[in-house]
């Protein structure tokens, strides 16, 4: 099929397309990452005469800068210069949603490790200790840390945005209860293993290529072009694969790489610039807090009526992808429930923190905390399980989202059934009141936690990828797209098509490396879309080709097209081996002059959102899930356990249960993390507390869930995925939030007193203070 057929066709090639791949694959990087041989950034040979940078930054989070003495550190032997933005040819700005954001500071200082210059010597341990020797006098300024004083002063980053359906207000005069309430949810650091970085190097004419931990290669491109001065096609950016990114690494990687760029455009030299693990904690943003209140009304059979809501999203000093984020929180905010009358508001509050950032999940997770949170407060005040308000207002076929989309294939009854049908869910509740019946000193409690997350970007036009597909002339296969390998298994999935459509083993084929200058304009790895966009036009180009080498083997065999198909590396006819084989074939092809290369483009059809009226389709599809989580509290410390998650998941039709389930396991450990241990904290002055592992607590071996089950949902899967292989990247993440609320119960089955309060994360000293609590 070639390229510029439609998508229909597309799609209806699936059928064609053997569905029954070889499902249980392990992820092929697996072999190099145990065996210490995948590499990064910091793993490149470097050249002869490499420079390493380190960056100065503000030692304060907001002021006027007043003086800077560069002068001993400039005299170090061993440093050969120092940057500012004075040094800039182009313009000192990276802010990419909104041009707020440049890329060292000037006059000002808006936050705590706010870069101000780099400097660059002869080895990382020199520009180490220049820095030290930097003498930098600051005029202290009023400091913002928190949401809500951000908004008590009016510092905003842009206009609030708004969801609404029906009539709210008329629809909480027609409710039997009526409940209102604030939650508060924190930050996340990303903790990727391999740190912020970048490497350098020139090339001839002026050109400049950069080797970035990225998950965005176009958007480095673009911002080094735009700072330095020059066009985009000078700059060539190549990413290997990541040492996790998280959503960290689709904004904030790019100031590292700009910055190596610049060094580089002035001198010259290979220039490479890594930050240590303090240096990335500090400089870096997180996960948005989220300071809201909430509205919930439910009538007499306990349907949700009414709910409305505004969220206080803690931006830090930039705008980043902050409204980005903002707007998939709002598309998130009943998460998997039907509410016929919806307002949601959010505001992106300006404060003097790092810019927060893309975090999987990407405001999904913080809208759906506050509705949970709001359920949990009712069902406390009615006095009646979680449960069963959750269970009675379940997404339905057809029922409209407070944007507008329609819900179809809703899978959420089908994983909540099938959850409570093959976990027994009467037994585990009652297993858990038996035990908190006959133990005083812990106590036990049990929640479930549906999900319902959108695929797509939710800017359209973001919703597009390409492939280019090489069959070599010995019958081995080289793929590009502008999908980057940041331990999701991407790479695999990409083989994975490769091989089905040419039934050749996936030995014969290579993943190249993410280069701009092989694939261009991409969107970057995220949104759970990078597998969908990028295998989509894998799939196309592969099926292109694939139609030129049938039109090869039936002039070679003297047979209909139709006849033949590809099979174990051999052509058959009519579906009995023929003596062509796929390197004959191939050989064939090439004394033929027919084209073996092919370059597909893939866009979403159907998504559409029209942001003046704030309504539309912006989402292929949902996935689904329902997930029941049961912890245990020591009562006397305050310390608890998880006995177990137990999850049935929409995977659609996964193409590889081994890498999907991993993703699911993955995300639910980080979700539970965010909701119970991982606290970020800052002092009254903006200077990051938690700025080490032994002050920022991750789960480890000792705290996940003792037992983890995850059984996939019986279901027909969505055309709209890669064969019917749903994104399995971030929807488990809001698994984890079912902890939050297994823990509250527990604190209640000791606590008859305990007021819940919905104030995340809940750490072990939370939970001590609660059990006591009057």
């Amino acid at each position: 099929m070639h390229k510029n057929k439609t998508n229909k066709v597309l799609d209806s090639k699936l059928d064609s397309v053997s569905i029954a791949l070889k499902r249980s694959i392990k992820n092929l990087d697996s072999y190099t990452h145990v065996r210490g041989e995948s590499l990064y950034v910091d793993d490149i040979n470097i050249r002869q005469g490499t420079f390493h940078a380190v960056v100065f930054d503000s030692p304060k989070a907001h002021g006027k800068i007043k003086r800077i003495d560069y002068s001993k550190a400039e005299a170090l032997e061993g440093v050969e210069r120092i940057f500012t933005y004075k040094d800039i040819p182009g313009e000192n700005e990276i802010g990419g949603i909104i041009p707020d954001e440049p890329l060292f500071a000037e006059d000002e200082v808006h936050f705590w490790g706010m870069p101000i210059a780099l400097i660059v010597a002869e080895s990382e341990f020199i520009a180490r200790k220049a820095r030290q020797l930097i003498a930098i006098e600051i005029e202290e300024l009023p400091v913002i840390t928190t949401a809500k004083e951000a908004k008590a002063k009016g510092n905003f980053i842009n206009a609030p945005r708004s969801f609404s359906l029906g009539d709210t207000e008329k629809a909480f005069q027609d409710c039997k209860y009526v409940f209102e309430g604030e939650t508060f949810s924190n930050g996340q650091e990303h903790l990727y293993i391999e740190a912020q970085g970048a490497y350098a190097e020139p090339l001839e004419n002026g050109n400049i290529k950069i080797t970035s931990s990225t998950q965005g290669p176009t958007s480095v491109q673009k911002t080094i072009a735009h700072v330095l001065g020059i066009a985009m096609h000078k700059i060539e950016v190549d990413v290997t694969r990541l040492g996790g990114g998280f959503g960290g690494k689709e904004d904030q990687a790019t100031p590292w790489a700009v910055m190596a760029a610049l060094a580089t455009y002035h001198l010259n030299q290979s220039v490479k610039l890594i930050l240590n693990r303090h240096d990335d904690l500090r400089m870096t943003g997180k996960r948005h807090p989220y300071e809201s209140t909430y509205k919930i009304g439910l009538s007499k059979d306990l349907k949700i009526l009414a709910y409305q809501t505004e969220f206080l999203q803690n931006s830090g000093a930039a705008a980043d992808l902050s409204p980005a984020i903002a707007e998939r929180t709002l598309f998130h905010a009943t998460n998997s429930y039907y509410v016929p009358n919806v307002t949601t508001k959010v505001i992106s509050c300006k404060t003097n923190l790092p810019p927060n950032t893309a975090f999987r999940g990407f405001g999904g997770p913080q809208g759906m905390f506050v509705i949970e949170s709001a359920i949990a407060k009712a069902a406390h005040e009615i006095g009646v399980s979680t449960r069963q308000i959750q269970e009675v207002n379940l997404l339905d076929e057809n029922d409209t989202f407070s944007y507008g989309q329609i819900a179809k294939k809703v899978e959420a009854k089908n994983t909540w059934n099938s959850a409570k049908n093959i976990f027994n869910s009467e037994a585990l509740e009652q297993d858990v009141k038996d035990f908190n019946k006959n133990n005083k000193a812990f106590k036990k409690g049990l929640a479930f936690m549906p999900i319902t997350f959108g695929i797509s970007f939710t800017n359209t036009p973001m919703n597009h990828a390409r492939a280019l597909v090489h069959i070599y002339l010995d019958g081995s296969i080289g793929i590009s797209t502008a999908a980057v390998e940041m331990g999701q298994g991407v790479n695999t999935k990409m083989m994975q098509i490769a091989a089905d459509v040419f039934s050749v083993s996936i030995e014969k084929i290579k993943i190249e490396s993410t280069n701009t200058t092989r694939v261009a304009n991409t969107s970057p790895s995220a949104a759970s879309s990078t597998a969908d966009l990028n295998g989509k036009a894998t799939l196309m180009a592969c099926n292109s080709l694939l139609e030129r080498l049938k039109t090869v083997a039936s002039q070679d065999l003297n047979v209909s097209e139709s006849s033949i198909c590809l099979k174990d590396e051999c052509v058959y006819v009519n579906d009995k081996k023929s003596e062509l084989l796929w390197t004959a074939l191939i050989s064939s092809a090439m004394l033929k002059r027919v084209a073996l290369s092919e370059n597909a483009h893939y866009a979403t059809p159907e998504i559409h959102f029209d942001k003046t009226k704030e309504k539309g389709h912006p989402f292929a599809y949902h996935v689904y899930g329902t997930a029941i989580t049961t912890t245990t509290i020591d009562c006397i410390r305050g310390t608890y356990e998880f006995d177990y998650v137990k999850i049935v998941h929409d995977y659609g039709k996964s193409m590889s249960e081994g890498i999907d389930l991993g993703q699911v396991e993955g995300a639910l450990i980080q979700g539970i993390g965010w909701m119970t241990m991982e606290e970020i904290a800052y002092n009254k002055d903006g200077k990051l507390l938690s700025n080490a592992l032994s002050t920022y607590k991750i789960p480890d071996i000792f705290s996940v869930p003792k037992i983890v089950e995850v059984i996939p949902v019986e279901t027909e899967g969505n055309d709209m995925a890669i064969l019917k292989s749903k994104a399995v990247g971030e929807p488990p993440l809001m698994y984890g939030i079912g902890a939050y609320f297994a823990l509250q119960n527990a604190i209640k089955a000791f606590n008859s007193k305990y007021e819940l309060e919905f104030h995340a994360p809940m750490t072990p000293e939370k939970v001590l203070m609660s059990l006591y609590k009057k």
